[in-house]
């Protein structure tokens, strides 16, 4: 694994790169990333509320006047941990996938502040829910979309750098993108990489998410930055690549044996994975697995549901 601390706020990737990371990486505690070249610069997502944004928009400012001129944000898939925070880009070409742009109105702020109002009389699911994201403030926040949309992969130039943005969703989310920028041989992952921390494989299919890893082992780059977690390297890629195949191969194996989604999340051994922070995500990435392999027969529950069951699994694995 890579050295770099692993320390709230503003990390000097040099040549002009940087990676805002907030520790521990849990449930809406994401990373973000800024490129900057001849006075120009290119942030990669904002955060889960206006005042952890506007934090980290002040520290870049602070270390670098390109960041006073932030002219494009590229958003790196849909969860508002990693675009509600946009609201104070408004005025930068915000990009996204297209199908990851679509995806952002499933659940504007206003709706996850409804949800947070009623989510500790909602029984266990809600307590859950108000657990992990009672820390982050949805009030006022303003819904603002990407204005720029893409599929597949696009280049752009900021100065006299290269970005490449490279779809390789459905996986995490619909629309998942990576940010490339050859010249730093650095690449800012989103959430195709949680580090030490347990991936939540909302979308699927899990063949995706590992052909991502695949792609990021075969880059030449130095710095790897999660969307969750520490600074990493090609050592994190593969852990993460290593967690989605055993996840894979051992639903498979109670997916045929006739057990239920609920009863594989509860009956498969996470052996080495079992420190990473979040376990109880396999919940979602089971019934994901299962929805894939009875090729869409067996519907995954809503959001909500999922939180129950996740809670559910938490309490009883202590």
């Amino acid at each position: 694994m890579s050295d770099w601390q692993y320390t709230q706020g503003l990390h000097d990737l040099g040549h002009g790169a940087y990676a805002y990371v907030q520790p521990e990486g849990s449930w809406g505690w994401s990373n973000a990333g800024l490129v900057t070249s001849g006075g120009e610069a290119l942030l990669v997502d904002t955060l889960f509320d206006l005042k952890l944004t506007q934090q980290m928009l002040d520290a870049m400012r602070a270390a670098t006047p390109a960041a006073a001129r932030i002219g494009t944000l590229v958003n790196t898939h849909a969860n508002g941990d990693h675009c509600y925070g946009n609201q104070l880009l408004a005025g930068a070409t915000i990009i996204a996938s297209r199908t990851g742009a679509a995806e952002m109105d499933e659940l504007p702020p206003a709706v996850m502040s409804a949800l947070m109002k009623q989510a500790r009389a909602a029984g266990p699911a809600g307590e859950f829910i108000a657990r992990c994201f009672g820390a982050f403030d949805f009030e006022g926040i303003v819904h603002t979309p990407p204005n720029r949309t893409f599929d597949g992969e696009l280049a752009l130039t900021i100065g006299d750098k290269e970005v490449r943005l490279i779809e390789v969703g459905p996986a995490h989310t619909k629309g998942d993108v990576l940010v490339h920028v050859p010249a730093d041989r650095v690449v800012f992952t989103g959430d195709i990489l949680f580090i030490e921390g347990t991936p939540i494989m909302w979308a699927g299919p899990v063949g995706n998410w590992i052909r991502a890893c695949d792609l990021l082992l075969g880059m030449d780059v130095d710095v790897i930055v999660p969307g969750h977690g520490p600074i990493t390297d090609r050592a994190g890629v593969r852990a993460v690549r290593d967690y989605l195949v055993h996840i894979h191969e051992e639903t498979r194996r109670r997916y045929d044996a006739g057990m239920t989604a609920r009863e594989a999340a509860h009956d498969i051994a996470l052996g080495e994975y079992a420190s990473w922070r979040d376990a109880e995500r396999i919940v979602v990435n089971v019934h994901t697995i299962y929805r894939e392999l009875s090729g869409g027969k067996l519907a995954s529950p809503g959001p909500v549901q999922l939180f129950g069951l996740m809670a559910e699994l938490a309490r009883d694995r202590g």
